[in-house]
C-alpha cells in the first residue's frame, strides 16, 4: 500500500488542481485581493482550510448526508447567488463611478483597517461557503473519487488539500506581479469589469438552478 501513496497523491492534486483552476467567484475576489496586495493572508487561508475541511468531509463519506437533503443546497444557492449578484453590481458601481480607493490600486494595501480586513474575511467566507458548487467538487465529487481509492482514500485527499493550498497561494501571492499593468485607472476599471461580470454570471446561474 505504501508504493501507491505518492501516485495515490498525484491523482488528488491534479484532479483538485482541474476543479479549483476555473475562473469563478472565488478566484477572482482572490484575484483582486492579490492584485491590491489587501488581506491576502486571510484570504488565502480562509479558502485553502474552508477547502481541506469540505475535502476530508468528502473522504470522510459526509457526501451521503449532502445529497439526503438537497433542500439545503437549494437554500445555499439562493442565498449564495443573491448575495453574488449583490456583490457584482458593487463592483459594476465602481466601474461606473470609480471612486479614490479603486484607482489607488496596490497602494491601497498601505492603507488597510482592521475593518479592511474584516469585510475581505467575511466577503471571503460567504464566497466559499455559500456556493453549494463548493459542496458539490469537494464533498461530493472528490469525496466519492477518493472512496475509489479504497486505503488510499486519505492519500487522495491529501493530494487535493495541497492543490488548493498551492493554487490559492500562488494567485493570491502571485497576482502582485499584476500591480505594474494594473497601476493606471483604466486597467483598475476593466479589472473591477471583470468581477462584476464572473459575480453576477456565477450568481444568476446559482438562482437558476436553485
Amino acid at each position: 500500500m505504501n508504493h501507491g501513496i505518492i501516485p495515490a497523491a498525484l491523482a488528488g492534486f491534479g484532479t483538485g488542481l482541474s476543479l479549483i483552476v476555473a475562473i469563478g467567484a472565488q478566484n477572482a475576489f482572490v484575484l483582486r485581493q492579490g492584485v491590491r496586495r489587501q488581506s491576502v493572508f486571510a484570504v488565502v487561508a480562509i479558502c485553502a482550510l474552508s477547502d481541506a475541511a469540505l475535502i476530508a468531509l468528502g473522504v470522510a463519506g459526509v457526501g451521503a448526508f449532502v445529497t439526503a437533503w438537497p433542500a439545503a443546497l437549494t437554500l445555499v444557492g439562493l442565498v449564495g447567488g443573491a448575495f453574488l449578484i449583490g456583490y457584482g453590481a458593487l463592483a459594476a458601481r465602481r466601474v461606473l463611478r470609480p471612486g479614490p480607493r479603486a484607482l489607488d490600486g496596490p497602494a491601497a494595501a498601505s492603507t488597510s483597517t482592521s475593518a479592511a480586513t474584516r469585510r475581505a474575511v467575511l466577503t471571503c467566507l460567504a464566497m466559499t461557503w455559500l456556493n453549494p458548487h463548493v459542496y458539490l467538487d469537494t464533498v461530493l465529487l472528490l469525496g466519492s473519487l477518493a472512496a475509489g481509492r479504497g486505503d488510499l482514500r486519505w492519500a487522495f485527499g491529501a493530494g487535493a488539500v495541497l492543490a488548493s493550498l498551492t493554487w490559492f497561494g500562488a494567485l493570491g501571492y502571485g497576482a502582485r506581479l499584476l500591480s505594474g499593468p494594473l497601476g493606471r485607472p483604466s486597467a483598475w476599471r476593466a479589472l473591477d469589469g471583470l468581477v462584476a461580470a464572473t459575480m453576477v454570471t456565477m450568481g444568476g446561474l446559482l438562482l437558476a438552478r436553485a
